[in-house]
């Protein structure tokens, strides 16, 4: 029985209050985890990293050329532990192995087309009379906050982590309560390949209150859920 910590600007935190969650293996019912259980409190902090990161950090000078060889290193370290994860993913989701197995490459790959599309970004200018430019240029929104549900847990968090990366935006991940452990092991990726602190955050805890707060957040650009 593993216990986690959160990842929010950088770092492995325990919630403010000190609560966990258990995590079961709902094939055996045994105790798979312990994971942190957010408050509102807890996502705000996150949420003030990614906006941080984003407005006065490294990240927002960060070249798209760059950026993309920090998502290819993902989709390469997501290969490398391809078998551990489909393993996680199943004793923590109840999937089939082999299911799992190909949402675990799916993963990488998703990382890894986003790693090439990052610098393939371009804007678009229109012709106009007289002697004017009219042009239209691309670029990040700013922080996204993401919701995601239990039943494709790593796969899912690659789908909206992977194009925001991408575009150059900050992120605060939420993965389902009851499925958070791939998630969690996909933060530990991240700061083994070197993401700026802020840049990703992954936080874990119920939709009533961990949720509302990255839904209602007036610091957060986006929401995809």
């Amino acid at each position: 029985m593993k216990t986690y910590k959160m990842f929010i600007n950088g770092k492995w935190v325990e919630a403010l209050e000190g609560a966990y969650r258990e995590i079961y293996d709902p094939g055996s019912g045994e105790l798979l985890a312990k994971v942190p259980e957010a408050s509102r409190a807890d996502v705000a902090v996150a949420i003030d990293a990614a906006r941080n990161a984003f407005d006065h950090g490294v990240w927002q000078k960060t070249t798209a050329l760059d950026r993309g060889k920090l998502l290819l290193q993902v989709a390469e370290a997501i290969r490398s532990k391809a078998k551990q994860l489909a393993e996680l993913e199943v004793r923590n989701c109840g999937k089939p192995l082999a299911e799992a197995e190909f949402d675990i490459t799916d993963a990488a790959n998703c990382f890894e087309f986003y790693g090439g599309l990052a610098t393939k970004v371009h804007g678009e200018t229109m012709p106009v009379p007289a002697n004017s430019v009219s042009f239209v240029t691309r670029e990040p929104i700013g922080v996204c906050g993401q919701i995601i549900p239990w039943n494709y847990p790593l796969l899912m968090a690659s789908w909206k982590l992977a194009p925001a990366l991408a575009a150059g935006n900050t992120c605060v991940l939420k993965p389902s309560e009851l499925t958070p452990l791939t998630a969690l092991e996909l933060a530990s990726i991240f700061e083994a390949v070197g993401f700026p602190a802020g840049v990703v955050n992954i936080v874990t805890g119920p939709g009533a209150g961990a949720g509302e707060e990255i839904a209602s957040s007036l610091k957060v650009d986006k929401v995809a859920f």
